[in-house]
């Protein structure tokens, strides 16, 4: 799980749904570093007091009568640790002219 401290935005009201936002790398000190276009942010990994359950609703439709049924939930995952990003972005400049 990630958590920004503050909200992505883009140009175009397109949902972020199913979408590539930033590239996810870890430093050898095991540091996230998240880069979104010219932007690099850094992180720290984060243990969850409780852990969230992702579910999945799976719904049986029995013949007994009719709207009965039963309902199931499949656990998909367990998370336990999160990344958080908390600081603000900074800008990735490549190319700097030196001074003459």
């Amino acid at each position: 799980m990630i958590e920004l401290q503050g909200t992505l935005e883009t140009r175009n009201p397109i949902p972020f749904s199913g979408r590539f936002i930033g590239d996810l790398h870890f430093t050898h000190k095991d540091v996230p570093i998240l880069i979104i276009g010219h932007h690099i942010l850094y992180g720290k990994v984060v243990t969850l007091e409780k852990p969230y359950g992702i579910l999945v609703k799976d719904a049986e439709v029995t013949d007994r009568a009719p709207g009965a049924g039963q309902t199931s939930y499949t656990i998909r995952a367990v998370i336990r640790k999160k990344l958080l990003f908390k600081t603000r972005p900074k800008p990735i400049i490549a190319n700097v002219p030196k001074k003459v």
